[in-house]
């Protein structure tokens, strides 16, 4: 599959040890005996309590909602899995007019806070074990944007800008209740 990078050995050498090519990906094998990639060794979350967790199935089931744009999950060094979530402003606006909502911040709304937690619960977390479920959410009031420093120009997700963004969000999530 790989002999090496072209005019590189360091890089070859890291990547490619006893003509095993290490890439990075973490999967899994399913039931039926099939390999499907479920992140990236170097996402991957650590909990406080040593649990390892790939935050992209996670993400990827939270965009499944309707009411959610993005998502990421947060949790490393952490007791418990988060996540900051935007809406999609379409189906937002659709919702709202559907229950005659008022006011320009339906991110903080109860009824849309109550709507995206009750699609966590019987969406998300019914399929996750219970070290990998989403324990708080914060809906926060934009989306994740390029300018910003959030996204990069493939439209990825930085954690780390993220993390720092949005740490008093991050933060109100695991304060002693």
């Amino acid at each position: 599959v790989f002999m090496g990078y072209y005019k590189n050995p360091e890089a070859t050498a890291n990547d490619l040890v006893d003509d095993w090519l290490h890439t990075g990906d973490i999967g899994q094998f399913d039931e039926e005996g099939f390999l499907t990639i479920i992140g990236r060794k170097k996402e991957i979350i650590i909990t406080s309590g040593g649990l390892n967790v790939a935050p992209k199935n996670i993400e990827a089931s939270l965009m499944n909602l309707p009411l959610i744009s993005q998502a990421v999950c947060i949790g490393d060094n952490r007791r418990y899995i988060t996540a900051v979530v935007t809406l999609n402003a379409e189906v937002t606006s659709k919702f709202a007019k559907e229950r005659a909502l008022e006011g320009h911040d339906l991110h903080a709304h109860p009824a849309v806070i109550e709507a995206v937690q009750k699609g966590i619960d019987e969406e998300v977390n019914a399929h996750l074990s219970r070290g990998e479920q989403v324990r708080d959410f914060r809906i926060l009031s934009r989306d994740f944007t390029l300018e910003d420093g959030e996204l990069t120009p493939t439209m990825k997700i930085k954690r780390r800008v993220v993390n720092e963004h949005f740490a008093a969000e991050i933060e109100s999530m695991y304060r002693v209740k």
